[in-house]
């Protein structure tokens, strides 16, 4: 039978043993605690565990606290057995000892390419261009489209080409200027964006593959007229792909969609493409969540190429939220379940899991403190601070902070910091962790903490961090 060791400081433990308890009910024990004479089990580090752990026979486990960094040899080589990190958070642990199912090994694969366009290109000089190919790259896009100005040719469109194509890019041209295209493919774009039955027949001069659209999406002969140009190209040898254009909510949203379906049941072979900048431009929400649906679409309809925007501030990192929500409708679809508990980069604005430790834990720590470095936490709708002198709860941090009466200026900061992020936790339903930046999905910029920057302490050194690594 397989045993457990978690290891712990002084003031963790009975915490530790509360959440224990309730992953234990209702079977026997299969954990065991070990702890060590250290109040503050983040400032244990491997050598100093090796030093003084001992563990229960029949132990074929160890876990160490989250924060104790390094290498963990010395402790495996004392025990003899695995040894592991566990979170950093011990609201984590039931879910950590749960062993929740991981994603497959295939989870990350993708059949979506993503075209991201540099809107109106002619406007940027050269380096600008290339800048914002090199982001858009970075950030998962395939293709970088050139998106011109309207009305206008652009002279300048086969440098900029080649100079894309040189950098390693794969271009792609947005324009209906026939002249436009042509010079693009000869200095190397690969697609053409769009043609439709008007101007189709420009598409036998230019060298490149082109996305045939129809001449008017709305009419009810759009398909009729979309096969009439699907017939013309596959007589003439040309590559395309085709896109039945989405519409913006209010103005035939859901029929558009039902172009893509229409399309793909009669023509189910052909190669299709969907440009979302429609509804992301044009929908005043935040772009993720848009970009996931849209994606889970083009997934299920096999729509192999995406084209979107970054111009308005909320689609701001479209082509990284395409990114990685073409690879969880990849997984999705693939393995026939729902694209949850896979990767949760795209959950920015609250957080997938929120975990309180509850009011009778945080009760028992304040009674446990015996020092003045202050905890924070923010359960319940409240702020939390607490250290040996003080157990203060409530909604305004201006208010607490005025009766913890501190007078060093940069502690003053540390906390106002602290509670700000609390503030912002309870706003928006995050999870709370004292020292370590919010959970912004992918947008998340990890924080150096106050603790490290400061030698492990928020107010002074605890005893044991004077003596002991």
């Amino acid at each position: 039978m397989s045993r457990t060791t978690l290891v712990t400081g002084r003031l963790a433990e009975s915490a530790l043993r509360h959440v224990l308890a309730r992953v234990d009910a209702g079977s026997a024990p299969a954990y065991d605690v070990a702890v060590l004479n250290i109040q503050v089990a983040a400032l244990m580090t491997p050598v100093w565990v090796a030093k003084r752990l001992e563990v229960p026979a029949g132990t074929t486990r160890v876990i160490l606290p989250g924060y104790c960094d390094g290498d963990l040899s010395p402790i495996r080589e004392r025990v003899g057995v695995a040894v592991e990190r566990g979170p950093k958070d011990l609201r984590d642990l039931p879910r950590f000892l749960g062993g929740e199912a991981q994603p497959a090994d295939d989870f990350g694969a993708y059949d979506i390419e993503i075209l991201a366009e540099i809107n109106h290109a002619p406007r940027l000089n050269i380096d600008e261009i290339l800048a914002i190919a090199e982001r858009y790259r970075s950030a998962g896009a395939d293709v970088i489209d050139l998106g011109m100005a309207p009305g206008q040719t652009w002279d300048g469109v086969g440098a900029a080409v080649r100079q894309l194509c040189a950098a390693g890019h794969r271009v792609s041209i947005d324009t209906f200027d026939p002249s436009e295209a042509e010079a693009a493919a000869e200095a190397g774009a690969e697609l053409w964006l769009s043609a439709h039955a008007g101007t189709l027949d420009a598409v036998r001069s230019v060298d490149c593959e082109v996305v045939v659209i129809p001449q008017r999406p709305r009419d009810a002969d759009w398909f009729d007229d979309l096969q009439r140009s699907i017939d013309r190209l596959d007589r003439w040898g040309v590559r395309y792909r085709v896109d039945p254009v989405i519409e913006p909510i209010g103005s035939g949203f859901a029929a558009s969609l039902q172009r893509y379906a229409l399309t793909r049941e009669r023509v189910p072979g052909v190669e299709m493409m969907m440009g979302i900048g429609n509804l992301t431009e044009l929908t005043e929400v935040d772009s993720a969540g848009v970009n996931m649906m849209l994606a889970g679409v083009c997934q299920e309809l096999g729509i192999r190429s995406v084209l979107t925007t970054e111009v308005i501030d909320w689609c701001r990192t479209a082509v990284r939220e395409l990114d990685l929500a073409r690879r969880l409708t990849h997984y999705a679809l693939r393995h026939a379940v729902p694209p949850k508990h896979l990767d949760d980069r795209l959950v920015m604005l609250r957080d997938a899991r929120v975990v309180e430790h509850g009011s009778e834990a945080l009760a028992a720590l304040a009674e446990q403190l015996r020092d003045r470095n202050y905890r924070i936490f923010a359960e319940g709708g409240r702020i939390h601070v607490m250290n040996a002198d003080v157990n203060l709860t409530g909604n305004d941090p201006f208010e607490l902070f005025d009766q913890l009466r501190v007078t060093d200026a940069s502690h003053a900061f540390y906390l106002g910091y602290e509670m700000a992020k609390a503030v912002t936790a309870l706003t928006l339903g995050k999870q709370y962790r004292q020292d370590e930046a919010l959970d912004w999905g992918f947008l998340t910029v990890p924080e150096h903490s106050h603790v490290a920057r400061h030698g492990g302490k928020h107010v002074e050194p605890p005893r044991e961090a004077r003596d002991d690594s």
